[in-house]
C-alpha cells in the first residue's frame, strides 16, 4: 500500500503538519473533496504558487491596506473581509465542534434575518431549510442504487465460478433455470440451459476428471477475483480496504481523513467489495456497504453549501448516511438508524435522527424497487417463522447467547494479534500475495463442502430455513410418517440420513469458518464482519435446534417436554435457534444490543421473537465484556491508533489537569504570542521553528493574562494573503489582535490587524481541575484544545492527543500508540 507521512495534531502542540522552515508553501484544502481524487497518497505541503486552495473566492477590485498613523494605508480589517481558507482544517486534524457549530448557528441567523427584506431572500431561506432533506433523499437513492447493483452483480459472479448461462452469460443460476423450459419443481437447479466449467470443457459432468475441472475452475476463479480486488485496491484507493466502519466512527467523532470518502474510493470500493464477495473469502458486504453509503454522503455534501463548509454539519449527514447503509446491507431502515446512533455516531442531535429515518426509507424503498434476489425482500436470507417459542427454550438461547460472547471474545484477540503481526513485521509488505495465499486456502477447502461452497448469504438462508414438505435440502431430509399436514406447520419428525450428513458438514463448515474468518478480516480488501459472525452463529444455532428437536421427539415424555411439547406436534423451529445463534455472534464481535434486536425482527418480521433475541444479545454482551470491554471495531481503533475519544467509558482516576498539561515541570516555556507587540517575523519565526497547531494569545509575557487562541493554519493563510493582499506590509510590521490599532510613531510599516482569526473565548480550566471532568468537557463538547490557568494567568494547554495518552497510561498501555498509524 501507498506509504502515508501520517503525522497529526488535534491541539496546539503536538502538530507536525507544517515542517521547519517551509512558511512560504504551506498548503491548505478546505474539505475532505479537495484531496479525494489521490487517496493515501503522501501529504505534500509544497506548491507552485504560495496561494492556498480557496472555499470562497476573494472578491476582485478591493484590495487590502494597512498603515501606522501617519501613513496613507488603510490598515487591513479581516472583519470586512473574509479570508479564503480560514476556518479550516488540515489533514488528521480534529475538527472544533463548538467554532463549527458557532458558524452555522450565525449563519441561519444571518439568512433568517435577511428572509425579512425582500422575496428572493424569503426563497432562499426556505431553500436552505428544505435541503437537508433533499440531500437525504439523493443519499439514499444512491445507496439503495448501488446496493442493488453490488448485491445483483456478486451473485452473479458467485455462480461463475461453478458454470455459465449458455441462455444468457448475464444470467446467473437461479435466473437461468427460471427461463427453462426444462425443468421439475423437484430438479428446478438443473436446467440444460446452466453448463458447469466440466461440461463446457470436457462436455461431461460425471466422473472424477469432471469433479477435478470443476474444482480447479472454482479455485482459479476465486484467485482471480481476489487478486483483481487486491490489486484495484492497492493501486487505485489503498482506503478502500477493510469494512471502513472504524474509520467512520472516528471520522464521526471529528477526526479528519481526506480522501477515506471520496470518489475514487466509492469507485473502487464498489468494484472491489463484488470482487472480494464473489471470491468466496469469509466476509461479508454488510460492513463496506455503511462505507459506500458513506462516501455517497461525503460527496453529495458539495451540492450543498450549507454541508460542504461546515465539517460539523457534513458529519450529520454521514451519520444519517450511515443509516441508509445498514438498511440496504439488512432491510432493516429502523435497525439502520438505530445502528447509527448506537454504534457510529459521536453526535446525534434530534434532527439528525429523522433525516436518518427518511434516508433508511428512501434506500430500503430504491432497493425493494430493483429487487435484487427476485423475492420481493430486501435480503437473501428473510425469513418468516409461525411456530411459537416456549419458556423452556430460554435455556438453549442463553447457552447460544454464552457462545457468542465467547466466539467475540476470542475472535477479537485473535484477529487484533493477527492484525498487529501483519503491522508490525514484513507479512504487511505483502498484501497481495497475503490475499492470494488465503483465498487459495479458503478456496481448496471449501469446494468439496457445500456448505462452504455457496456463498456466505445463501448458507445463512438455508439454516434460517424452516423445513417444509416441498424442501429439498439436506437439511430437511426427515422421515416422514404421517398421511396428512395441516397449515403448511409439519410435526416434530425423526432425522434422516440426510439430515446427519448435513450435521457433519456443518460441524466442518463451522470449524472453517471460525478459523479463516480470523485471517481474513483485516486484508487490504474490502471485508466485512457481520455476515461471517452471523453464519458461525447460525451453524451452531442449526446444530443446537436440530439436537433439540430431536430430544423433544424421542423423549417428548420428559418433564421438561411434556407439558407443551405432545407427540405429533410442532414443538421445536431449528432456524429459529439459527437466527438466535447468528444475532448471539455478531452481538459478541460488535457488542451491538437494541439495533441488533431490531435488525433481526426486521429480518423475520416476527414479533414474539424478540425476547429470545434480546436474551441471547444481551448474554452475549455480558460474556464478551467479562472477556474484554472492547468490540472488534474499537479494538481496530486504538490497534491503528486512531484520535478516538470512546464516549461510553468512564475515567475514575484522581489525577489533575496540572498531571496531564504541557508545559510539564522543567519543559521550556509555553509559547505564546502577544496581543499588539510582535512583528511579521516574530510570528514567522515562531511558526518556522515549533510544530504546535495553534498558540495562546496573551496581553504581554510579564502578565500572561489570556487574550485569546489563534491556530497556525489561520495564523500562515492571513499573513501570506496581507502579503499579496495588502501594501506596505513587510517583516517589521506589527500584528495585533486588539479591537484598535496601538499608536505607532510615524512613518512606521503598516500593521496587521488579526482580530478575526482570533478565537476570544477559548475553553479554560484551572489547573487543579479533576481530569475525569477535563475528559468529560472533551467528550462532550468535542474539544481539539482546552488551556489551563492558574489565579487568571495561563499556565498550559491540554491537547486531546495528550488526553487519550493520558487514558492509555492510565490503563497501563502504551501511551505513544495514539498516533494516526
Amino acid at each position: 500500500t501507498t506509504n502515508l507521512l501520517f503525522s497529526f495534531c488535534t491541539g496546539a502542540m503536538d502538530n507536525r503538519g507544517f515542517q521547519q522552515g517551509s512558511f512560504s508553501s504551506f498548503r491548505s484544502s478546505s474539505s475532505d473533496e479537495d484531496l479525494m481524487d489521490v487517496p493515501g497518497t503522501a501529504m505534500d505541503f509544497s506548491m507552485r504558487d504560495d496561494v492556498p486552495p480557496l472555499d470562497r473566492e476573494v472578491e476582485e477590485g478591493k484590495s487590502y491596506n494597512g498603515g501606522g498613523i501617519g501613513s496613507s494605508y488603510r490598515i487591513m480589517d479581516f472583519l470586512e473581509e473574509p479570508i479564503p481558507g480560514v476556518g479550516t482544517y488540515d489533514d488528521f486534524n480534529t475538527i472544533d465542534w463548538v467554532r463549527e457549530k458557532s458558524r452555522d448557528r450565525d449563519r441561519h441567523r444571518e439568512i433568517t434575518n435577511k428572509s425579512k427584506e425582500s422575496t428572493w431572500a424569503l426563497i432562499h431561506s426556505v431553500s436552505d431549510a428544505f435541503s437537508g432533506w433533499l440531500l437525504m433523499l439523493l443519499i439514499g437513492l444512491l445507496s439503495g442504487s448501488l446496493a442493488g447493483l453490488i448485491d445483483i452483480s456478486a451473485h452473479w459472479m458467485t455462480d461463475l465460478k461453478e458454470g455459465i448461462c449458455t441462455g444468457g452469460f448475464w444470467f446467473n443460476h437461479e435466473h437461468c433455470c427460471w427461463n427453462s423450459e426444462h425443468v421439475t419443481f423437484e430438479d428446478r437447479d438443473k436446467c440444460p440451459e446452466w453448463n458447469s466449467w466440466s461440461q463446457l470443457i470436457i462436455s461431461t459432468d460425471e466422473g472424477a476428471f469432471a469433479y477435478i475441472v470443476n474444482y480447479f475452475m472454482y479455485v482459479l476463479w476465486a484467485l482471480l477475483f481476489a487478486f483483481l480486488a487486491v490489486s484495484l485496491v492497492k493501486v487505485f484507493a489503498p482506503y478502500a480496504c477493510g469494512s471502513g466502519i472504524p474509520e467512520i466512527k472516528t471520522i464521526l467523532s471529528g477526526f479528519i481523513i481526506r480522501g477515506y470518502l471520496g470518489k475514487w474510493t466509492l469507485v473502487i470500493k464498489t468494484i472491489t467489495l463484488v470482487l472480494a464477495v464473489s471470491s468466496g473469502l469469509s466476509l461479508g458486504k454488510e460492513g463496506p456497504l455503511v462505507h459506500v453509503a458513506c462516501c455517497c454522503g461525503n460527496i453529495l455534501c458539495h451540492c450543498f453549501n450549507k454541508y460542504r463548509k461546515n465539517e460539523a454539519k457534513r458529519r450529520e449527514v454521514l451519520s444519517a448516511a450511515a443509516a441508509a447503509g445498514v438498511s440496504v446491507a439488512f432491510g432493516a431502515p429502523i435497525g439502520g438508524v438505530l445502528f447509527s446512533l448506537e454504534e457510529v455516531s459521536y453526535y446525534f442531535p434530534l434532527k439528525t435522527l429523522w433525516r436518518s429515518f427518511f434516508a433508511a426509507l428512501v434506500a430500503a424503498f430504491t432497493l425493494r424497487s430493483i429487487n435484487p434476489f427476485g423475492n420481493s425482500r430486501l435480503v437473501l436470507f428473510y425469513v418468516e417463522f409461525h411456530t411459537p417459542w416456549h419458556l423452556f427454550e430460554l435455556v438453549p438461547f442463553i447457552l447460544l447467547g454464552i457462545f457468542g460472547g465467547l466466539w467475540g471474545a476470542l475472535f477479537i484477540r485473535t484477529n487484533i494479534a493477527w492484525c498487529r503481526k501483519r503491522k508490525t513485521t514484513q507479512l504487511g509488505k505483502y498484501p497481495v500475495v497475503e490475499v492470494l495465499v488465503v483465498t487459495a486456502i479458503t478456496a481448496i477447502l471449501a469446494f468439496p463442502n457445500e456448505y462452504t461452497r455457496m456463498s456466505t448469504s445463501e448458507l445463512i438462508s438455508e439454516l434460517f430455513n424452516d423445513c417444509g414438505l416441498l424442501d429439498s435440502s439436506k437439511l430437511c431430509d426427515y422421515e416422514n410418517h404421517f398421511n396428512t399436514s395441516k397449515g403448511g406447520e409439519l410435526p416434530d419428525r425423526p432425522a434422516g440420513m440426510g439430515v446427519y450428513s448435513a450435521m457433519w458438514q456443518l460441524a466442518l463448515t463451522l470449524i472453517l469458518k471460525i478459523v479463516i474468518t480470523i485471517f481474513t478480516f483485516g486484508m487490504k480488501i474490502p471485508s466485512g464482519l457481520f455476515i461471517p459472525s452471523m453464519a458461525v452463529g447460525a451453524i451452531a444455532g442449526r446444530l443446537l435446534g436440530v439436537g433439540m428437536e430431536q430430544l423433544a421427539y424421542y423423549h417428548h415424555d420428559w418433564a421438561i417436554f411434556n407439558s407443551w411439547c405432545s407427540q405429533g406436534a410442532d414443538c421445536i423451529t431449528p432456524g429459529l435457534y439459527a437466527m438466535v445463534g447468528a444475532a448471539a455472534c455478531l452481538g459478541g464481535v460488535t457488542r451491538m444490543t437494541v439495533s441488533l434486536v431490531v435488525i433481526m425482527f426486521e429480518l423475520t418480521g416476527g414479533l414474539e421473537y424478540i425476547v429470545p433475541l434480546m436474551a441471547a444479545a444481551m448474554t452475549s454482551k455480558w460474556v464478551a465484556d467479562a472477556l474484554g470491554r472492547e468490540g472488534i471495531y474499537d479494538a481496530h481503533i486504538r490497534l491503528n491508533g486512531y484520535p478516538f475519544l470512546e464516549a461510553k467509558e468512564e475515567f475514575a482516576h484522581k489525577t489533575l489537569a496540572m498531571d496531564v498539561m504541557k508545559p510539564r515541570r522543567n519543559d521550556p516555556l509555553l509559547t505564546v504570542l502577544t496581543q499588539d507587540s510582535m512583528t511579521v517575523e516574530d510570528v514567522e519565526t515562531i511558526i518556522s521553528e515549533t510544530t504546535y497547531s495553534g498558540f495562546p494569545v496573551v496581553v504581554s509575557r510579564e502578565s500572561q493574562r489570556l487574550v485569546g487562541f489563534v491556530l497556525r493554519r489561520d495564523l500562515i493563510i492571513s499573513i501570506e494573503n496581507a502579503r499579496k493582499k495588502q501594501d506596505g506590509v513587510v517583516s517589521t510590521s506589527i500584528i495585533y489582535f486588539t479591537e484598535h490599532s496601538p499608536p505607532m510613531p510615524p512613518y512606521t510599516p503598516p500593521t496587521l490587524k488579526l482580530r478575526n482569526i482570533l478565537d476570544l473565548s477559548p475553553f479554560t480550566v484551572t489547573d487543579l481541575t479533576p481530569m475525569e471532568i477535563v475528559v468529560d468537557i472533551f467528550r462532550k463538547l468535542g474539544l481539539r484544545q482546552c488551556l489551563i490557568t492558574h489565579n487568571g494567568r495561563l499556565l498550559g494547554i491540554i491537547t486531546k492527543k495528550d488526553v487519550l495518552k493520558h487514558i492509555a497510561q492510565m490503563a497501563n498501555k502504551d501511551p505513544d500508540s495514539i498516533l494516526f498509524n
